[in-house]
């Protein structure tokens, strides 16, 4: 039976085009039930042994130990999926889960910043000297100014910026799709200060220096090192709520947009979003959160046309 979950996980990587914390989600959701499975009385030898009740009762069992709905709502979306990839490789004949409901999770409004913790956070930086320094300002202006991703922005070149268009290509967005996003001036300022300063300090003999954002061993920046750099200076700046990429990934769209600086078309193209859907939940933050958006004063950004992917 695990056999066919790394088939499956192999078809939504290299077919799919699924990131790797997808598929370490989806790997870690049916490994779960896999092990439910094997545990139960008696244990199914194969898929096609696999009926609703067993899987009805294992998401109830979840629901008794006290998993969030939204927990559920997951591991029901990545069974419901897996089993459609069963039935679509003539594994099974009857796909048990299409009847399945998932329970219903409460929409929450996306967490963000108001403009003057932004201001905030962004100057806590200024505060020091060096590489170091130089780098962060241009990391935490470049999230800001973007929007993208913590993956997609430790993924990034130095070739991927473009300091005369005031533009990033992101290369390494969901399902290796590009986009091409524009940056204010200021955060292509803070770029162009540690690329052709701080950057070289911070290249070591015989390593990798293509990354654009480098740690102080001269090796690509990770994700958990820009999230412990956000928190530092989140810190710093005094700022009592819990600040990650993604607060500074919500706080873009939704001072974009409040501010009227951008459509949500626009922004579901900065963004990445795949559906328009999802960038709409950004329509719903309250009147108080758009109001302190509009207080906040930012430059307008090039218009750039999205290019073919």
């Amino acid at each position: 039976m695990r056999e066919q979950l790394e088939s499956f996980l192999s078809h939504l990587g290299l077919e799919k085009g699924h990131s790797e914390n997808t598929l370490v989600a989806y790997r870690n959701d049916l490994t779960q039930f896999i092990e439910a499975l094997e545990n139960s009385e008696p244990p199914p030898s194969d898929w096609s042994q696999v009926t609703k009740d067993a899987i009805v009762g294992y998401l109830t069992r979840l629901q008794d130990r006290g998993y969030a709905a939204s927990t559920i709502a997951r591991k029901v979306a990545a069974i419901k999926s897996f089993f459609h990839f069963l039935v679509s490789e003539g594994l099974v004949a009857e796909d048990q889960t299409s009847s399945l409901d998932s329970p219903k999770v409460k929409k929450r409004l996306p967490r963000t910043l108001t403009g003057d913790d932004v201001e905030r956070l962004l100057a806590a930086p200024l505060r020091e000297n060096g590489p170091k320094a130089q780098r962060d300002i241009a990391l935490l202006e470049l999230l800001y100014a973007t929007g993208m991703r913590v993956t997609e922005l430790v993924s990034l070149k130095v070739e991927d910026v473009d300091l005369v268009a005031g533009a990033v290509r992101v290369r390494h967005g969901r399902g290796n799709k590009e986009r091409l996003v524009p940056v204010r001036e200021r955060a292509v300022t803070a770029l162009r200060d540690y690329i052709e300063h701080g950057r070289a300090s911070l290249v070591r003999p015989g390593e990798d220096t293509s990354a654009l954002f480098l740690n102080h061993r001269g090796q690509q920046l990770t994700r958990q090192g820009t999230w412990l750099i956000i928190k530092e200076y989140a810190h710093a700046a005094g700022i009592d709520a819990t600040v990650t990429p993604h607060v500074l990934r919500h706080s873009f769209a939704v001072h974009m947009l409040a501010s009227e600086q951008a459509t949500l078309a626009q922004i579901q193209n900065y963004l990445g979003h795949a559906n328009i859907s999802t960038t709409q939940i950004y329509t719903h933050i309250t009147g108080d959160h758009k109001r302190r958006a509009h207080e906040e004063v930012r430059p307008k950004v090039k218009e750039l046309t999205p290019q073919p992917t």
